[in-house]
């Protein structure tokens, strides 16, 4: 016991006692290996160049350390750790996996950003730091967050300015037919949903492989037609995106691995969704033309049909009833995906699929053709 103390107080002494020498063995540690460095940089300089090197007189090592606890302008923050990054979270979608967002020139990236925080945008306009606004030029730009000096990268994930909607000329931007959207010249849309898309995605040969989210890349995703017109551009709503790769998730949590979800059909121009390939099945407001739907199949082995994902030894409708099980538990768990889901039998060389979308509404089919 020391004099004076009770017995609790002095267990609290010797707490803090600890405490303190800790910090002072790893600061002494941190110190000397600091030094040990700047020393053998040195040789090395001085073996390279046949100059005496003189090294500058250091602070002791309790000097440094004790510089380094108290000081009062030494940084506070020196990294950005996760739970720094929690407002980001909302751009992730609710699966965890998106990697993108999409806005439109000079618009806001995420509603709310912790005081004194910035972004910075680095694509081909060189870099830019910004109010966690999107550039003004239309392309797909690497996001840092920069915190109290400290700045990480956010390594898998885009921000991407839109091509807006005004760019659209005589059906067309640049060289890339779309055709026109049923409500773009006039009539009012049953809902929201069915509004011409205020902005498209330009998609180039060099960043078509972009993810947009774990499993899926921008390219999964193009009208399948004008095979050498570049660059293509592309509707795509993220939380399509997010309801493949929660179905995608359910389908892991029932057993079943899923490598490769192929995409039979993601966005189809109006032009083509009336009149391009195999127009059997083709709704005129079909949701394929508004870059919120995709027909879809799990194809590990790569073969561009289906799977035996229910181990049954033969690839058919129930195969793709297990998909829409699934789809149907996501919407379950996560009511602001609701969409449509049809199962599709095999027809006109592909095999079963499923249709997915996220049309706001709840709607229900079996088809064959296209979904």
């Amino acid at each position: 016991m020391y004099r004076g103390l009770t017995e609790r107080q002095e267990r609290i002494f010797n707490w803090i006692a600890a405490v303190v020498v800790a910090l002072f063995v790893v600061g002494w540690i941190g110190a000397w290996i600091t030094l040990r460095w700047q020393h053998e940089e040195s040789l090395r300089l001085q073996a390279e160049t046949g100059v005496p090197v003189v090294e500058p007189s250091a602070p002791s090592v309790t000097e440094q350390i004790t510089s380094g606890i108290f000081d009062t302008r030494a940084p506070k923050t020196a990294y950005i750790n996760d739970a720094m990054l929690k407002f980001l979270d909302p751009l992730r979608g609710e699966s965890g996996r998106l990697r993108f967002a999409a806005r439109q020139p000079g618009s806001r990236i995420v509603e709310r950003t912790p005081e004194g925080s910035s972004a910075r945008l680095s694509g081909g306009t060189g870099e830019l730091t910004t109010e966690f606004t999107a550039p003004k030029n239309a392309g797909i730009y690497k996001l840092a967050v920069e915190i109290d000096k400290a700045t990480r990268a956010i390594e898998d994930f885009n921000i991407i300015t839109l091509v807006p909607l005004a760019e659209k000329t005589g059906g067309k931007i640049g060289a890339y037919h779309l055709g026109q959207w049923p409500f773009e010249k006039g009539g009012k849309p049953k809902s929201p949903e069915y509004a011409t898309p205020s902005g498209f995605i330009e998609v180039t040969p060099e960043n078509q492989n972009t993810y947009v989210s774990e499993h899926f890349r921008l390219r999964d995703f193009l009208t399948k037609d004008q095979w050498n017109v570049w660059p293509k551009y592309l509707p795509l709503n993220p939380k399509l995106i997010d309801k493949l790769e929660l179905t995608i998730q359910e389908l892991e949590r029932r057993g079943i691995n899923v490598k490769r979800m192929a995409v039979m059909s993601g966005f189809r121009t109006p032009r083509y969704n009336h009149s391009g390939g195999n127009t059997g099945g083709r709704a005129n407001l079909s949701r394929h033309m508004y870059g919120d739907a995709s027909d879809i199949f799990v194809d590990n082995d790569g073969n561009g049909t289906m799977d035996d994902i229910n181990r049954d030894r033969r690839v058919d409708t129930r195969d793709a009833e297990v998909i829409r099980q699934a789809a149907e538990q996501v919407e379950k768990e996560h009511p602001s995906l609701v969409g449509g889901i049809g199962v599709y039998s095999a027809c006109c060389g592909h095999g079963p699929f499923v249709h997915i979308d996220v049309r706001g509404y709840r709607a229900r089919w079996r088809g064959s053709g296209n979904g």
